[in-house]
């Protein structure tokens, strides 16, 4: 059966939906909207498919190989800069932090956003750091292939505030989990990775159970 590429997923500057580009090919067939076929599955866990790794060896000119629809740290998609928020691997607390453009502030992972974006964007595929939009966080495939949003622990308080419904929603749906935002920190709660482990321990979040990503 042939199957399109279906991303729960706005585009990374979250102002273009699937629809929308579905739309838009249908308008302009030789546009820059272009359907891809989930055809030849190499790994299901982690999104991995031979079409899809045909296009995009074709559209980079053989710059990226592969990429993965579901993983942060086996061949990421890659970005360019106009993202809305960047995911990033926190190592002390076996989780990933999530950082949106309009925080200014330092993150658990010691970076701010801008250093986050000079090892995400510009087309580079960085194992543990991926561009995507806002509304992309609660999906149930969000880096799926690392056990999923469950890994989420630490995200400014602004943007927990905005997804913070569909994502509990997500997690009550996928875990059994009430309330998960309450147990994913902010810059309220830390900015440091010792005092994220703590809040992490105190809150008895589900990441401290899974397996480590390194």
């Amino acid at each position: 059966m042939r199957r399109r590429i279906r991303l729960l997923r706005l585009g990374l500057c979250g102002a273009v939906s699937w629809l929308d580009a579905k739309a838009t090919y249908e308008l302009n067939p030789n546009g820059p909207s272009q359907p891809i076929m989930k055809e030849g599955c190499l790994d299901e866990r982690t999104g991995r498919y031979t079409t899809v790794n045909d296009a995009i060896k074709d559209a980079t000119h053989g710059a990226v190989e592969e990429v993965t629809l579901y993983s942060i740290m086996e061949d990421p998609m890659t970005s360019c800069g106009c993202f809305e928020c960047i995911s990033g691997i926190e190592p002390m607390s076996n989780g990933f932090i999530v950082v949106n453009r309009e925080y200014a502030g330092m993150t658990p992972a010691g970076m701010t956003f801008g250093e986050l974006a000079s090892c995400t964007g510009g087309g580079v595929q960085t194992p543990g750091y991926m561009g995507h939009g806002r509304h992309f966080i609660s999906s149930k495939k969000f880096i799926h292939a690392e056990g999923g949003i469950e890994r989420i622990v630490w995200m400014p308080k602004e943007l927990k505030d905005d997804v913070g419904e569909r994502l509990n929603k997500t997690a009550k749906e996928l875990y059994g989990i009430d309330n998960f935002t309450d147990m994913i920190a902010d810059e309220t709660v830390c900015t440091d990775c010792d005092a994220l482990l703590e809040f992490l321990q105190e809150k008895n979040h589900p990441v401290l159970s899974l397996e480590p990503l390194m």
